[in-house]
């Protein structure tokens, strides 16, 4: 099952601050947007507030689709 689809928000942000995130971003060879994710879990359990883990994404191929037919 896929997990549900992430909410999008529009974000402005300051130059430097956005350099600084695309730093470290590479730096843990992460997108600016997982970063961006990972720094606000971070502040908020740092805050005691507590959040469900992220559902795990699926990595590689899909499964190949079973049909009733066969390859000949």
């Amino acid at each position: 099952m896929a997990p549900p689809p992430k909410k999008a928000f529009p974000l402005r942000i300051e130059p430097a601050l956005w350099d600084a995130l695309e730093r470290t971003a590479g730096a843990e060879f992460r997108s600016v947007n997982a970063q961006i994710e990972c720094l606000l879990r971070e502040a908020l359990q740092r805050r005691g507030v507590r959040i469900a883990p992220p559902e795990p994404r699926r990595r590689g191929r899909p499964p190949r689709e079973e049909s009733g037919e066969t390859e000949e």
